[in-house]
């Protein structure tokens, strides 16, 4: 049985949406809102077609910590749930963060440990479990001794749910002008053309793994979702074609600037790229949902969509 949706499926502000399933439900977690006090609007859904609100996810932290909190991610282990996300003072000092909860829709209670104190600036964590139940944590950190110099995506091994290895590998650099954030940027005592990987989100299909990413300048029409693949989720790590790299970009006249996506399964299986979007009048980023296929080549979506479409079974 196939659902009718129509884009967006969440009228309100809904940046960075990341989306699981808790048996029946799907349950959604965004930047942007607090709500009653706490960090993260949390929404949940029947059938990913329809969304309501039903308040914040985290407890705030010491603002001396940061006040600024981007892009969560939630994932269940050990009988807990545990959030993921950065922390920093409008968009300089982010650092990797986890909290605890006993319900996915919170209160997550941060557990006091800063992941990645020896990065400049780090954001965008997306922890990953792999069919052997080695637990991964991808994100994207500021490098400067490169050639394309920005942010750029990487990963290691958590030990623990709230520990990491500390031989962060990187996994994807800067490989195109597409993913230019901004012409002689200042930053770090220096002047660069600074380029942005951020966002990503990884799954294992076909005995490959695949990270989706998102690059350029959020604030832009150039802002799209790349992909890259390898045999492991330490890599090496391979970046799509260039006729392929490109899997979401913006339809002019209708949406803006598609990014941070993240995959989840509709009822009978099939996969959905969950992602944000800015209207034509950039009023506001908000939640997209769009049919995620596989072909021998890699992934493909007919998205971004506007309108209403089709979600398959």
């Amino acid at each position: 049985m196939t659902a009718r949706y129509r884009n967006p499926v969440y009228d309100g502000y809904f940046a960075d949406p990341f989306v699981l399933r808790d048996g029946k439900r799907w349950i959604a977690y965004g930047t942007g809102s607090v709500v009653g006090g706490l960090v993260f609007e949390v929404l949940v859904s029947d059938d990913l077609v329809s969304w309501r609100a039903t308040g914040g996810a985290l407890q705030p932290i010491d603002p001396e910590l940061g006040t600024t909190y981007w892009a969560p991610e939630v994932v269940a282990a050990g009988g807990a749930w545990w959030m993921y996300y950065s922390v920093g003072v409008d968009d300089t000092g982010h650092h990797l963060r986890v909290a605890l909860a006993r319900s996915p829709l919170g209160p997550f209670i941060d557990q006091g440990v800063d992941l990645t104190p020896q990065e400049r600036f780090a954001i965008d964590p997306s922890p990953f479990r792999d069919t052997d139940g080695t637990w991964y944590l991808f994100f994207a950190r500021d490098v400067l001794d490169t050639d394309r110099v920005g942010t750029q995506l990487a990963v290691d091994v958590l030990t623990t749910m709230t520990k990491l290895h500390g031989e962060t590998r990187s996994v994807l650099r800067p490989s195109g002008d597409w993913q230019i954030y901004q012409h002689d940027r200042s930053m770090y005592g220096a002047v660069h053309d600074w380029h942005t990987l951020e966002g990503p989100a990884v799954v294992r299909r076909n005995d490959r793994y695949h990270c989706f990413y998102s690059a350029g300048s959020w604030q832009g029409a150039g802002y799209a979702v790349g992909w890259a693949h390898a045999p492991h989720p330490l890599g090496p790590w391979t970046d799509a074609p260039k006729e392929q790299n490109r899997l979401l970009t913006t339809v002019p006249g209708r949406v803006l600037g598609p990014g941070h996506a993240s995959v989840a399964s509709t009822p009978g299986g099939a996969d959905i790229l969950v992602y944000h979007a800015w209207d034509t009048e950039k009023t506001s980023r908000r939640m997209f949902i769009d049919p995620l296929l596989w072909t021998p080549d890699g992934p493909w979506t007919p998205g971004p969509t506007w309108g209403y479409a089709v979600l398959p079974d």
